[in-house]
């Protein structure tokens, strides 16, 4: 068996492993980039974040070109070419994908095509398609194998009546009837693509609201937007199973205890995804594998293993793409000797949904049981100048600050582009800003950052575009100019 020497091996070419290797490549090491996929760039750039972002602009632009009849712009209902949106869908992530592999072969990272085996601390087994094995040996291994999407019993996945997120995404078709099982954020941004290009939509979500864990004022404006478009929601329903009767497929499903049947023609299971951790000998060398299946790492994503180091999804929750590519990247300045370690203030989170929802740092809720007395302002967009011009006012800004330092803890936006402005709110603070460094910031006029702006100055009482009402005294405090 030949034998191949590296200063690190990365095990996975996606969001987490290629800019790891990349970055290791920039602190001079010698990097093997392993491979199983054809392509690299991992699920998201290839069945995950950017096929569903070019189908969730395409449905977006049907969508506004239905409504467009108020602002004096009159045109046939729009018909959708499935095959020429695939064709678009498959050119983005053709682009991007190949732009990754330019990046590796520009930065002198060596890609090898197979499947990863880790043989030893320091070493790592390739079988190719061939079934000719070769032997990396490299002083660091970093395994970034990322995750893979979650079956239910009775919903196995066969890529033609019961699809996954990958299947949907390939849009081999727009069925009439669509069930989703699954209310989180790939099932409901999915659910959505397919409900804008005509499909009638049903989610099915075991838990009692879509979307767990988001700021239940974004939720209701989610679920709206559902309910205008004619999609169905069942909350706290457990699927059964399916059966085909003739040409339609029956989804059972059971509520508080009864059953109700759900005809469709197609079934997207999208409950999650678990992480890809087995099969690669991580075991059997030592590294530490929790009860989850996710790989246990250090503040610097070392493992169990000193020599071996893990980042990305395989490592746990929030399962994120920019995560990933943080994480890889720590790792990688750790194995070239640097003495990085995670600090991150906020993780920002962006749903793709209709409204847009997204979120950095502390919510309310979570800021009080941190021990803070949080303050909280919020802006709507039916406010703001610029959303009302382009004719997307469902939605608001919310920030939560300290009301004692007025140090801002988290954001959270629901509405127009709120995935692109969430940066602002995670930059400030990454900086340690305070409610005031926000709200003197001047933004330009009119767009929709200002929401952000007028939402800080509500948490300071001094918003120009609503009316600012005083809190209520706490109980056993006496209002704000009452007398002594």
């Amino acid at each position: 068996m030949p034998t191949q020497t590296y200063d690190a091996i990365v095990i996975g070419a996606g969001t987490g492993g290629y800019p790891a290797a990349i970055r290791l490549a920039q602190l001079g090491k010698t990097v093997a980039l392993v491979e199983k996929d054809a392509t690299l760039g991992g699920v998201c750039l290839n069945w995950g974040c950017i096929p569903s972002k070019a189908l969730i602009a395409a449905a977006n632009l049907v969508d506004e070109m239905r409504g467009a009849a108020d602002r004096g712009i009159i045109a046939e209902p729009p018909r959708v070419d499935v095959a020429k949106l695939r064709e678009f869908k498959d050119g983005v992530v053709k682009k991007l994908t190949g732009g990754v592999a330019l990046l590796e072969k520009g930065n002198g990272v060596e890609v090898v095509r197979g499947t990863a085996t880790v043989v030893a601390p320091n070493a790592v087994e390739v079988a190719g398609k061939d079934g000719q094995k070769t032997r990396l040996e490299a002083g660091a291994i970093l395994v970034a194998t990322g995750a893979r999407p979650i079956e239910i019993p009775g919903f196995a996945f066969d890529g033609k009546d019961v699809w996954s997120a990958r299947e949907a995404v390939d849009l081999p078709e727009v069925p009439k009837r669509l069930v989703c099982i699954g209310g989180g954020i790939i099932g409901m941004e999915l659910g959505t693509v397919y409900a804008k290009l005509g499909a009638q939509v049903t989610f099915v979500e075991a838990l009692p609201q879509v979307l767990t864990g988001v700021d239940p004022d974004a939720v209701r404006l989610v679920q709206k937007g559902l309910r205008q478009r004619g999609v169905a929601v069942h909350v706290n329903a457990k699927a059964k199973g399916y059966e085909r009767r003739g040409k339609e497929l029956v989804v059972k499903i059971e509520i508080e205890g009864k059953e109700q049947e759900l005809p469709c023609d197609k079934i997207l299971v999208a409950v999650g995804f678990k992480p890809s951790s087995a099969g690669f000998g991580l075991e059997q060398v030592g590294v530490k594998i929790g009860p989850k299946g996710f790989i246990e790492v250090d503040q610097q994503y070392r493992t169990s293993v000193p020599t071996i180091f893990a980042a990305g999804d395989v490592t746990g929750p929030p399962l994120l793409a920019h995560k990933a590519s943080k994480e890889g990247e720590i790792a990688a300045e750790v194995i070239a000797g640097h003495k990085t370690v995670r600090d991150w203030v906020g993780m920002p989170t962006a749903i793709f949904t209709d409204p847009e929802v997204a979120a950095v740092g502390l919510s309310e809720e979570e800021a009080r049981k941190q021990g803070y007395d949080p303050i909280v302002g919020k802006f709507a967009f039916g406010a703001l100048g610029r959303a009302i011009a382009i004719h997307h006012t469902e939605g608001f800004v919310k920030v939560v600050g300290d009301r004692k330092t007025k140090l801002l803890l988290g954001a959270s936006i629901c509405g127009p582009e709120a995935g692109d402005l969430i940066a602002e709110a995670a930059l400030a603070l990454e900086m340690g800003a305070y409610l005031e460094d926000v709200a003197l910031t001047i933004h330009a006029h009119p767009t929709l950052p200002e929401a952000l702006n007028e939402a800080c100055r509500a948490a300071l009482g001094e918003a120009i575009h609503m009316l600012n009402r005083p809190e209520r005294p706490k109980k056993g405090e006496a209002a704000a100019g009452a007398r002594a």
